[in-house]
């Protein structure tokens, strides 16, 4: 039990999941340390420069924290289902849910909630691009499993089934941030695999 007049302790998990929602909502930029002093019990400034150093070091914690929780589900699907193309499509169909799931700011906290992180070069921003870079990569990195697999023609166009993908998943994450419902985008999501075919077979590489 705490004495009279002393601060009640930090709780490092709650602290994060508080700010992790202000930033998902208003952006780097737009969450002020006040904001976040009051999200996480109203503790003090002294405390939370002790126990995260600064906005940025904070936000590094956010985002990490995101990554393996939210945005952990779609890339399980991608990684773990029969099939590349089963994996690609539960990767979109469970970014949808994650971005319009009720009780929580829409969208993806990666694109909206470090889409004005500055100055330029800031640590909060480089780290913020190096997570978005994973998606990519790990796409990729799935493709090519399935090649060696046997389940994708090695004539597969991989760069542009990559970058299809990628820019399919971001539009799904700025429509939800738009307020379009759940419905009408996981349907995006299910027409997106209409090109899959033509990828797939390597249709679309250029001669």
């Amino acid at each position: 039990m705490n004495k009279p007049g002393r601060p009640p302790r930090l709780n490092r998990d709650k602290a994060i999941h508080s700010a992790m929602l202000l930033f998902w909502e208003r952006g780097y930029e737009g969450t002020t340390l006040e904001a976040l002093l009051e999200a996480m019990d109203g503790i003090k400034p002294p405390s939370f420069y002790h126990a995260f150093g600064s906005k940025e070091e904070l936000y590094r914690a956010v985002t990490d924290r995101y990554a393996c929780t939210f945005g952990k589900p779609g890339l399980d699907a991608l990684e773990e289902s029969p099939s590349v193309r089963e994996g690609i499509a539960g990767l979109l169909r469970l970014s949808v849910e994650n971005f319009t799931q009720p009780g929580y700011p829409r969208g993806c906290l990666l694109l909206s909630g470090g889409a004005h992180c500055a100055p330029s070069g800031s640590t909060a921003e480089a780290h913020t691009t190096a997570l978005r870079r994973q998606l990519p990569e790990t796409i990729s990195a799935r493709l090519r499993r399935a090649v060696t697999e046997g389940d994708l023609d090695a004539s597969a166009d991989i760069p542009l089934i990559v970058a299809y993908y990628t820019t399919v998943l971001y539009g799904l994450a700025q429509g939800a941030s738009d307020g379009r419902r759940r419905e009408t985008l996981l349907k995006v999501a299910e027409r997106a695999m209409d090109a899959w075919t033509g990828m797939a077979e390597g249709a679309g590489r250029e001669s």
